[in-house]
């Protein structure tokens, strides 16, 4: 699996991502893009590998931009399991418990300090202050299912996730 790191300073918070959902461009109802490239939305459209925040009800959301030449997508991470900077991610959250911190797309971002000031950042780049990495090698299923919370959604399941991992979403 990938682990998203955060770099806050010295410090280092990272959790590996387990439940992810896919976005496409003007074919997709739910999508960011689906009505075409704005201010808002122009990274989507832009190199794969970079981040794409945005707020939804008061929590930014984080998007890993991932499309072919051509083709507009992103993925949005929607939980991650905490491994490291796990202390600092409870006085971001103001929660104690460890499973409070990052089931849900809006409190992974809260957790990690993630904001508008990353949108565009190439999360490729080890130097980045936001950075996708390898995991360890680990067996695990993955599930899948319809996107939560969209009202018109696209008949394939676009939501995936580690199969009895305790920090998926739902």
């Amino acid at each position: 699996g990938k682990v998203l790191v955060r770099r806050i300073g010295p410090e280092a918070l990272s959790g590996r991502i387990v439940e992810t959902e896919a976005y496409y461009g003007g074919g997709d109802p739910a999508s960011r893009a689906y009505r075409g490239k704005k201010n808002f939305n122009r990274v989507m459209f832009e190199t794969p590998g970079r981040a794409f925040i945005y707020m939804v009800h008061t929590w930014w959301l984080l998007n890993i931009v991932a499309h072919r030449e051509g083709e507009v997508g992103a993925v949005l991470i929607r939980a991650l399991e905490p491994l490291g900077g796990v202390e600092l991610m409870r006085r971001n959250r103001g929660r104690s418990d460890i499973r409070d911190l990052t089931t849900g797309p809006g409190k992974l971002t809260r957790a990690l300090a993630v904001t508008k000031e990353l949108n565009g950042v190439d999360v490729t780049r080890e130097d980045s202050p936001l950075t996708v990495a390898e995991g360890p090698r680990e067996d695990f299923e993955i599930g899948a299912s319809h996107r939560i919370g969209v009202r018109v959604d696209l008949p394939q399941k676009l939501r995936f996730f580690i199969k009895g991992n305790r920090f998926v979403s739902r």
